[in-house]
């Protein structure tokens, strides 16, 4: 196994291509891979064969094209105007991907796919997700190069000539979450809800197969070249138990596998990678794998902290970290680095609705789970003694021994956000903060940045706050947050809403031309569409289970206290599912809004109804427990 084929590096020629898969006739398919707006990727089975005949075709877009129509490229590719081709993408890894349930008999090694990162073409224009980030980020190069010439020395920056600057990297890295658990046993809610407080499984020690599939994800992702850095366990998750056969069983457990930076457009693409991965590793021992967001109320949620990265390349070749300051034990960052994350929080509001654009996304984001709320940042107490705050929107992180560590981590998004367009619109945003900040000294930068909420800025809003060094959870109300760093989105209704209720900062993020009106519109019509289909198809129809559930309870020994909670029940199953000839139950209301378009009473709707069913399920669990 140890000749098996698992990456063809960035940049091969066409040659080096043929040559390397002609050596692999494990090597059976091809497999071009496009990412729409919902950031799912295309996987098909293409026969080597054909590709090694038709590889020009395939690098110019006319050998594959696709159902448009049927991917989530809304208003761009529609029924009677589908047509999409797919060129493919030389300019990232291209990874095999094996089959280790069918080994080719000639070889008798596992049948591979070669899967190539590809664009999605329509009309001639390209419209996936892969694309937008791929062109912003040429944008934002162009414009900061342009800056440097300008504007040769920035404060914080002096020691990096801005004329010497010849190139712009960015960096990005992802941290998958992940629930593991043996499939249709369900999971004990309120224990594991206790094991998390105790914090009894935060890094504990992995057991039986879930150690075997953790680590042979690592070592096969090692094989990939993706420099693993960790794997452990997280907050939430169960002890497991051992059946007669000695075999684990009511397996219920949260992981994470963390593994180095890349180039931006590489980062997204390996996530994906990643994720199949994890999947596969882990169902080959008879394990289900959740990255959903939420999979379960009350538990910890799945996040993949996004890291945002900058560097210059100077003419002598050498690599500067632009978020770095040149006295990191005097400035917490540099000019560059204030920008950036200032432009990030001041044009949050459109960047948002990329990281959550889901029910389950939005369900993560709620105090107490150390998930993030507020569009706020943290620097740090003192520049010479860095730390984490995990209880902010978007952190700095930093090294004073090693200052290509600098960087900032995004701490709302989950494994199913897209990725490739989080990254378009941080740094799209990113840029305009960074053209507001050059101007600047570090020491002006850092007081914008830690201005109090009715305070006068250059640059960001009168009435924010934008840092904070406390426990956001617990240092302030519900009202205090909402007036310092802004009330957060309940619905998705109301995060899409904010394409239209911030036109400037909008504006902001599809300055570069690449995340424009026609690309919003596709991602905002299908985030809607999933959101509308879910809550009539899944979310109302598991509620009402729920009410039903709530049944009375028959006893010989019922006190007044058990009248009280059953008649309080009862009129709450009636609100949430019961109609009658005059009124309608809030199911129905929120089912007849969707259905009619009618989305901003639907989204009221549906947070009455989560606020509803809680209710009643705390109700429920306290009358079912006075019983003996």
């Amino acid at each position: 196994m140890d000749d098996l084929l698992y990456v063809i590096p960035a940049n091969s020629s066409k040659e080096d291509v043929l040559k390397q898969v002609k050596a692999h006739p494990e090597i059976k398919f091809v497999s071009l891979v496009g990412v729409d707006m919902a950031g799912n990727d295309t996987d098909e089975k293409i026969p080597v064969r054909i590709f090694l005949k038709d590889i020009d075709e395939f690098y110019a877009g006319t050998a594959v094209q696709t159902d448009g129509s049927s991917v989530v490229l809304p208003g761009i590719a529609t029924l009677n105007n589908a047509k999409v081709d797919m060129p493919v993408d030389p300019s990232v890894n291209w990874f095999v991907d094996y089959n280790m349930e069918y080994y080719d008999e000639e070889t008798e090694k596992p049948v591979g796919t070669l899967r190539i990162p590809s664009f999605l073409i329509h009309e001639g224009k390209r419209v996936d997700s892969r694309a937008v980030l791929a062109d912003t980020l040429s944008y934002v190069k162009k414009n900061l190069l342009q800056l440097f010439k300008e504007n040769p020395k920035m404060s914080g920056l002096e020691s990096v000539n801005g004329s010497d600057v010849t190139d712009i990297q960015f960096t990005s890295a992802t941290e998958l979450e992940f629930w593991v658990k043996t499939p249709l046993e369900d999971a004990a809610i309120e224990e594991m809800s206790a094991s998390q407080v105790l914090q009894e499984q935060y890094w504990e020690r992995l057991h039986g197969v879930v150690r075997t599939a953790m680590e042979t994800c690592l070592l096969e992702l090692d094989k990939y070249g993706f420099k693993v850095e960790m794997g452990h366990k997280e907050v939430g998750g169960l002890k497991a138990q051992i059946d007669e056969s000695g075999h684990m069983t009511h397996v219920c457990e949260q992981l994470e596998i963390d593994w180095r930076f890349a180039d931006a457009l590489q980062a997204a693409d390996n996530e994906i990678f990643v994720r199949s991965v994890v999947k596969e590793t882990f169902r080959s021992v008879g394990l289900e794998v959740s990255f959903k967001a939420k999979p379960m109320i009350g538990l910890a949620g799945n996040g993949e902290h996004t890291h945002i990265g900058m560097a210059a390349v100077t003419k002598d070749g050498k690599m500067h970290n632009l978020f770095t300051a040149d006295d990191p034990k005097k400035d917490f960052m540099s000019a560059v680095g204030y920008g950036a994350i200032m432009g990030m929080l001041k044009n949050y509001e459109t960047i948002n609705p990329f990281v959550s654009a889901t029910n389950d996304s939005l369900n993560r984001l709620k105090p107490g789970f150390e998930a993030p709320i507020c569009v706020v940042t943290s620097l740090g107490h003192k520049p010479d003694q860095p730390s984490r705050n995990r209880t902010i929107l978007a952190g700095l992180i930093r090294d004073l021994s090693n200052p290509y560590a600098t960087r900032f981590e995004l701490r709302a998004c989950n494994p199913y956000t897209n990725t490739y367009l989080v990254l378009a619109a941080i740094y799209s945003a990113c840029l305009d903060g960074i053209k507001a900040a050059v101007k600047h000294t570090t020491a002006e930068l850092v007081a914008e940045i830690s201005k109090d909420a009715g305070e006068e800025g250059f640059y960001l809003e009168k009435d924010r706050a934008y840092r904070s060094e406390n426990n956001v959870f617990e240092d302030y109300t519900d009202e205090e947050r909402n007036r310092l760093f802004g009330a957060p989105p309940a619905t998705v209704w109301e995060n899409m809403q904010n394409f239209e209720n911030y036109p400037e900062k909008k504006s902001v993020i599809t300055a570069g031309g690449a995340l424009d009106d026609q690309i919003i519109s596709a991602f905002r019509d299908g985030a809607l569409l999933r959101w509308k289909t879910e809550l009539i198809s899944r979310i109302i129809p598991e509620n009402r289970d729920i009410v039903r559930a709530a049944k009375e309870i028959h006893s010989d020994f019922v006190t007044d206290q058990d009248s009280y909670n059953w008649n309080k029940i009862s009129g709450i199953r009636s609100y949430l599912a019961k109609d009658s000839i005059d009124e309608k139950s809030l199911f129905t209301l929120l089912t007849n809004a969707l259905n009619e378009g009618d989305y901003a009473t639907a989204s009221g709707l549906q947070v009455e109804m989560y606020d509803k069913v809680e209710e009643l399920k705390a109700l429920y669990d306290a009358y079912s427990k006075n019983m003996i």
